[in-house]
């Protein structure tokens, strides 16, 4: 007897006490919904152990109890089947891995579907991500591995291959043929990583290329790109570029009157010059990841008079297929017409093995921090500027065919662990001749010269980039952060011609200046736990199978502060405010936090305490209206007056000033909030569209 698993409202749960391994592989979700839904109920009983890691049901097949489940449980009629459940005879890959091998489902991630068709065209990079050789047939149990980068290292994700399906069809991204499997199994491994399917709602596809193939991501208007398009485009090419585009001007993944969708995410995959009758022709192929709804202008697919001027030779040398599968090309003129934005993500040597024709760049990759007091000094106007991070940049081999004898190169500056962990940061870089004797500048230094290159502006996006080309010689490159004294880690990439270098530059001894030798403060130290006892106390008050809720939170927290300099302030935490911590935390949409959400948020508040200390002048062990803004600025969060009336309004006590747990919980929410409007601001235009239950979805979890 087989249980029904749809939880429509003549359904019942089956028993929470049932044995998972007593249901079968396609009614996962009954081994996985019924346990956060009972947990809601009753909350009595738990995921999954995570130390875990080699679970089979009945099938004796690999179920991955890790990957985080959200909202899609409370959907009628969903049910989570294996590809072989799907068809008689699945295939892993069916004739080499594609870019028209991908079909949009039901989430808004066109950014995704994008960067994964980008992603096909190169065999040598698929092959990083996708492992080629795993099949549903030799070796098959139940689990495919997935590799993606992450901060300058590959990282594996394994999963299971239980899909969502409605009625045997799969809900997300799927294949045109039926019996291949790799590109849904591939979206799914990502929205592990990312924090389940509702995380892929909404995005950047740059984000998505550079994790998928660790290269270094550029958002470009088109507008203001050389008026040789066509070169640029084969120069970017020609190095292995992946490269997407947008219109960014109407509503959400509507048509314009000639079929291109605006802010939907497109997939540029060449660029070719074309012989007509009427003389050559620059044309652009695109890819829509939906895999239909095409351009309906001239070079469309379907009767466009403009292929009868092109010979059946000339056709079939551009591989032109008329049918509705989402690709057709389209003019030079027609694409900087119907597109704004496009997003180039630039591979290195180091990503793969050279194909033909493909001459990536030469990458080098430095790990470094901002320190308070230390390494932290601000924009360039700060007076400190040079305390931060400095990087000697010695160019010495020209591009090759320069007739201006520069050297090319591309900086990229990224905030590491940025989303994790919640400090949106602005960040810029500036380049500076160097010293002729000395690797390091000093405030004289910077003082006498002005940057030769920088950025236009400090940007909060994960990742800033900076293009240019000098000639041959010595500079220094300094990454700052818009506030000074703002702590965080980053990751400077810089890619050249092979033959150019950087390296850290050497900084002055102690003889040379007091103010760089102080050592790091960090105040959290005199108020929290250390991270080894916020372990333990993690252990004391979490539950038997290892996860905090709210109230195991606010027990937590109230010992936690009651052992240091805040004494006293705990009386100002409120469960409230436990809840919403583990809310805007929470990973996996179970409402409590396994130990990694929690290094998260302890991290969190670790960084929070510092800033509250620094800003609590009169050490009250509350800010005082005044020195709320310039402490949210420390946090790199700036808010107008209007926001600040409200913070006013809402969270500060009657007296109008913040305690110590009311500090903590604004900062959590502003973070919170400022992250749903980037997730859904894709184009980055400082604007957003969302529908009625999205609005729902994320206000009300909240």
């Amino acid at each position: 007897m087989r249980k029904s698993l749809s939880l429509s409202s003549d359904c019942s749960l089956p028993s929470v006490d049932d044995d998972v391994d007593s249901v079968c592989s396609d009614e996962l979700l009954g081994s996985q919904s019924r346990r956060w839904l009972a947990d809601l109920l009753t909350g009595s009983v738990e995921p999954e152990p995570q130390g875990d890691v080699n679970t089979v049901g009945r099938d004796g097949l690999f179920v991955d109890y890790h990957f985080p489940l959200g909202e899609l449980e409370l959907q009628t009629g969903v049910k989570w089947k294996r590809p072989r459940e799907l068809c008689q005879s699945p295939q892993f890959i069916v004739n080499g891995a594609s870019r028209l091998d991908v079909r949009q489902g039901k989430l808004n991630d066109c950014w995704l579907l994008s960067a994964i068709s980008s992603l096909a065209v190169h065999r040598s990079l698929l092959k990083k991500v996708v492992p080629l050789k795993q099949s549903f047939q030799d070796g098959y149990n139940g689990s495919f591995i997935f590799r993606f980068w992450q901060y300058g290292q590959w990282e594996e994700v394994r999963i299971d291959d239980l899909l969502p399906t409605r009625d045997n069809e799969l809900i997300y991204l799927s294949s045109p043929e039926r019996h291949e499997f790799w590109s849904s199994l591939l979206e799914k491994a990502y929205a592990k990583l990312k924090g389940g399917y509702r995380a892929l709602d909404m995005g950047f596809p740059h984000e998505a290329m550079v994790d998928m193939t660790g290269g270094v991501a550029e958002v470009l208007s088109i507008a203001t790109l050389p008026r040789d398009l066509p070169g640029f485009l084969r120069s970017l090419l020609s190095k292995g570029a992946l490269i997407n585009c947008a219109n960014c001007q109407g509503p959400l993944e509507q048509r314009n009157e000639l079929g291109i969708m605006f802010r939907h995410a497109y997939s540029l995959t060449a660029v070719e010059q074309v012989k007509t009758d009427r003389g050559p022709v620059d044309l652009v192929r695109i890819l829509n990841p939906w895999g239909n709804t095409e351009w309906e202008g001239p070079w469309s697919d379907q009767d466009s008079p403009e292929w009868n001027t092109v010979s059946r030779s000339e056709q079939q040398r551009l591989d032109r297929v008329r049918r509705e599968d989402g690709e057709f090309w389209m003019s030079v003129s027609d694409f900087r017409q119907h597109f704004e934005q496009m997003e180039v993500c630039h591979l290195t040597d180091a990503l793969s093995e050279s194909e033909s024709g493909v001459k990536p760049w030469s990458s080098i990759i430095h790990h470094g921090n901002w320190v308070p007091n230390v390494s932290a000094g601000g924009p360039a106007h700060s007076g400190i500027f040079w305390q931060n991070p400095q990087f000697l940049f010695v160019l010495t081999e020209v591009d090759p065919n320069s007739s201006k004898k520069t050297c090319s190169f591309i900086l990229a500056l990224m905030q590491k662990h940025q989303r994790r962990r919640g400090m949106n940061f602005s960040i810029a870089l500036h380049i500076y001749p160097a010293h002729l004797k000395n690797t390091y500048l000093t405030e004289d230094n910077l003082r006498s010269r002005p940057p030769i290159l920088c950025s236009p502006q400090y940007s909060s996006r994960r990742e800033v980039v900076l293009r240019g080309s000098l000639p041959p010689g010595r500079y220094i490159i300094i990454p700052s952060t818009a506030e000074s004294n703002q702590q965080g880690a980053f990751l400077l990439r810089v890619l050249t011609e092979p033959g150019n270098g950087a390296s850290p530059a050497q900084k002055p001894g102690p003889q040379d200046t007091s103010s760089v030798t102080e050592q790091p403060s960090f105040p959290h130290q005199a108020a929290l736990p250390s991270p080894k006892s916020a372990r333990r106390l993690f252990e004391k008050h979490c539950n038997k199978k290892g996860f905090c809720k709210p109230v195991h939170l606010h027990n937590l927290l109230m010992e936690a502060i009651q052992g240091g300099v805040l004494k006293g302030s705990e009386k100002f935490l409120a469960l409230e405010h436990c809840k919403s911590l583990v809310v805007l935390m929470d990973s996996q949409g179970i409402a409590q936090l396994n130990w990694m959400d929690f290094q998260s948020l302890w991290d969190k508040i670790r960084r929070w305490t510092d800033i509250f200390l620094v800003f609590d002048k009169n050490k009250t062990q509350r800010l005082e209206y005044q020195e709320v803004a310039p402490a949210l600025k420390a946090a790199g969060i700036t808010v107008d007056d209007l926001v600040m009336q409200l913070v006013g309004l809402r969270y500060t006590e009657p007296d109008m000033t913040i305690s110590y747990p009311g500090f903590l919980y604004l900062l959590m929410k502003l973070e919170s909030m400022i992250h749903k409007f980037q997730a859904y601001d894709m184009g980055g235009m400082g604007s957003v569209t969302v529908s009625y239950t999205q609005w729902l979805h994320m206000t009300m979890y909240n």
